[in-house]
């Protein structure tokens, strides 16, 4: 198989929340890219509040010009549960999927935690407004840890495919106390479905961490391309990762045959940090769409998407 470097052209920040509602003070955090229509692309993101409980709002932007925002959502469209639940400490969108006249929402539930300071699981909502508002399909999860993911798991990505649907997501293998922080260790692993809610799962690890060099394998965004699989992710070490450069988030890219082996090939993801601005110290957590036979790419920059999100375009 041939191997071919991404060309990714950064555009520029498209939006970062102003704090001015008690609901979004901080952050546009893992961005996911929903084409409307030719006229509008819905970008939904998470948002935190003063008590860092995160909710899932939304922007209309441009298709094939994100910077020219049309709408900005001025209410959250999904928020945290009650006290106790799988999502009282907040919710945040991961991957979104148009089946029976409705969307669906795969959504990363947060509880927080003494000894791992969170824990995190995966929730299904459903839209039957293109996302103007989303209802909790159940009460508890549809993804949580079991025999084969000890800690926890959370940031699914889902295709369909010959009746078939297809889970990327990930699973805290362990946790390590790193300057006196509980750190996560976590990779990508495969579920699958024929329904979208009942999940098999038999431990099929696509891409691992490599430790002291990648420890954490963030948000996969796989798309498939002319019979391969491609998934972008984010890669982290455990050292340092929120204020060095070298250790923080940064985009990697894989590619698959068959969707469960992967061959690494970070280096080919074809995106770097900017050498100063928004996205200088991290990228990550980015979704991607096709628009006008032009692929884009919409992503996070430092602070984990305190910074907002913005988007590049792939040159051939």
């Amino acid at each position: 198989m041939t191997y071919i470097k991404s060309k990714w052209e950064k555009k520029g920040l498209i939006f970062k929340p102003k704090g001015n509602l008690d609901w979004s003070l901080t952050h546009a955090q893992v961005p996911f890219a929903h084409l409307i229509n030719d006229d509008i692309l819905r970008i939904f993101y998470s948002t935190r509040d003063k008590n860092s409980c995160s909710s899932v709002s939304f922007i209309d932007v441009e298709p094939d010009n994100p910077l020219n925002i049309h709408y900005i959502h001025k209410l959250p469209v999904l928020q945290k549960g009650k006290r106790g639940s799988f999502d009282d400490s907040g919710t945040m969108p991961s991957w979104f999927i148009n089946h029976e006249n409705k969307l669906y929402m795969y959504y990363t539930a947060w509880n927080k935690s003494v000894d791992a300071s969170y824990r995190l699981s995966i929730g299904l909502a459903v839209s039957e407004d293109n996302g103007i508002s989303f209802e909790k399909l159940f009460r508890g999860p549809i993804l949580d840890r079991n025999i084969h993911d000890p800690i926890w798991v959370g940031q699914p990505c889902v295709i369909i495919e010959d009746g078939i649907w297809k889970m990327w997501y990930l699973c805290c293998e362990k946790i390590e106390v790193i300057n006196n922080i509980p750190e996560p260790f976590y990779n990508v692993k495969y579920a699958q479905s024929y329904d979208g809610i009942n999940w098999i799962r038999e431990n099929r690890i696509c891409i691992d961490f490599d430790f002291g060099k990648i420890d954490a394998i963030g948000r996969p965004c796989v798309y498939k391309d002319e019979g391969i699989y491609k998934m972008y992710h984010s890669n982290r070490k455990a050292l340092g990762y929120r204020e060095n450069k070298e250790a923080a988030y940064s985009i990697g890219y894989s590619e698959s045959e068959d969707g469960i082996h992967w061959k690494r090939l970070d280096d080919l993801a074809g995106i770097e940090k900017s050498d100063m601005g928004w996205d200088s110290l991290m990228n990550e957590y980015c979704t991607t769409y096709m628009f006008n036979g032009v692929r884009y790419l919409i992503y996070n920059g430092n602070g984990f998407g305190k910074s907002g999100f913005g988007y590049a375009v792939l040159r051939k």
